[in-house]
Order: structure tokens, then C-alpha cells, then sequence
């Protein structure tokens, strides 16, 4: 039986690996599922994503499953509480952050429609396909993830600089940046 090929970033962790195959790049447009993934790249800043990957139970957990809607009514006692949890990383700037951006998300939700519809805006709806052949020209950050923060940034969200802002769209499939060689690159490529 022929290997295959992967994006060399995921290793050989079992969880990373399963994440790589299943979830990286796939198009995503689920607004709660977008809200989560937004906490969590948020919580990655300055970290490994493998980091917040093997606690993304334990954040499921304390904040409500990600429903914006009840995380948006968390007070200053729902954080010190959160604060405690073992299971997450608990940097104070990086949990308010995801109180402080569920409020953001609703407001934007009720001018926009959805939050899908805003970000999948900047890219015409379609995912933008990339052709790399090896891990060193992916991009950190492109002109897009900038033009992105500004606007998130200007609209009140926090921790979405263009860093995370690109790591956001590669993972919820915006970005099609599997390598040509990954077996889903093809694969993802034909999930618009």
C-alpha cells in the first residue's frame, strides 16, 4: 500500500494528525463552529496550535460549547471562575477576549446577517486556492488576513491580528494552503 503524503506541520501526533486530515481547510460556515474556532486561534497567540488542540474539550466545556449567545452574558464572576480551570490557558487578556468578542459577534451577526457571510465576503464566497510546494512558502500573514484584522479590529474584536486572522481563514477552508502533494489539497479543493 502506497503512503501518503501530508502537509509536513501536523507531525505524527495522533490528534494533530486526525485534525490535519479531517478538519484544516475544510470550508467552513457555520457561524457557532466559526465562533469557536475564532476563540481558539485567539488562545493560540504566541503559542503551538497542537497547544490549544488538546484542550479544545476542556474550552468547549467552559464556555457553554462556544454558543456566543450565553457566553456574551459572562460577567467579571463567570471569568475569575474560568480563570480557575485547569484545562485551558488561562491568560486573563486571552478569556475576556472571548467574552468581549462574543458580544462583538452578536452585534455583527445583526448587521450582517451572519458572520459566516461577513468573512466568506472577502473572498467572493469561493475558497482562494493555493498551489504550494513546500511548507516554507505558505505565508505567516497576507494581504487579506491584514485587510481582514483592520476590519475585525475596527469593529471591536480582540486577538485577531493578521497572523492569527490567516490561521483562522487556512483552517476554516478560505484558504485552500494543503500542499499540492497533500492528499487534501485535491480533496478540499472540491469542497466549495
Amino acid at each position: 500500500m502506497k503512503d501518503i503524503f501530508r502537509c509536513p506541520w501536523c507531525g505524527e501526533d495522533p490528534l494533530y494528525v486526525d485534525y490535519h486530515d479531517r478538519e484544516w481547510g475544510v470550508p467552513l460556515r457555520d457561524d457557532r463552529a466559526l465562533f469557536e474556532l475564532l476563540c481558539l486561534e485567539g488562545a493560540q497567540a504566541g503559542l503551538s496550535w497542537i497547544t490549544v488542540l488538546k484542550k479544545r474539550e476542556a474550552y468547549r466545556r467552559v464556555f457553554d460549547r462556544f454558543d456566543p449567545g450565553a457566553v456574551a452574558r459572562y460577567g467579571q464572576r463567570r471569568i475569575d471562575e474560568i480563570l480557575t480551570e485547569r484545562g485551558i490557558i488561562r491568560n486573563r487578556l486571552k478569556v475576556r477576549s472571548v467574552v468581549e468578542n462574543a458580544r462583538v459577534f452578536l452585534a455583527l451577526q445583526e448587521r450582517e446577517g451572519s458572520f459566516s457571510e461577513y468573512l466568506w465576503g472577502f473572498v467572493d464566497g469561493r475558497p482562494i486556492e493555493n498551489r504550494w510546494n513546500s511548507i516554507s512558502q505558505v505565508p505567516a500573514e497576507t494581504d487579506l488576513s491584514r485587510r481582514i484584522s483592520r476590519d475585525m479590529k475596527k469593529r471591536g474584536f480582540r486577538f485577531v491580528g493578521p497572523v492569527i486572522i490567516y490561521s483562522l481563514i487556512q483552517s476554516a477552508g478560505l484558504v485552500n494552503d494543503h500542499l499540492v502533494d497533500c492528499f487534501r489539497h485535491g480533496e478540499c479543493s472540491k469542497m466549495q
